[in-house]
């Protein structure tokens, strides 16, 4: 359950298919400008169906448990096939 979970989070930051990322919503500068596409923020809340950030992007500690699943699943990368 906890890696389904963690799975889930990540997924919020990680890029689709299109190379898109989820955080970013519609927001064009963040999704294809070379210069903030790779930047990740960690917003307060997120938007239910679609994922985007919302909310404040800053003093958002909870939020930047999310970095620290990224790395776990860098180093056990069979973890990210599960949904």
């Amino acid at each position: 359950m906890a890696d389904g979970l963690s799975a889930r989070l990540t997924g919020l930051f990680g890029r689709d298919a299109a190379g898109s990322r989820p955080v970013f919503g519609a927001r064009d500068q963040y999704q294809n400008s070379s210069q903030w596409r790779d930047l990740l923020v960690f917003h307060e809340y997120f938007h239910g169906d679609t994922g985007a950030g919302l909310g404040a992007s800053h003093q958002t500690g909870w939020t930047a448990l999310v970095a620290t699943l990224l790395q776990e699943q860098g180093q056990h990368p069979a973890r990210q096939d599960v949904t």
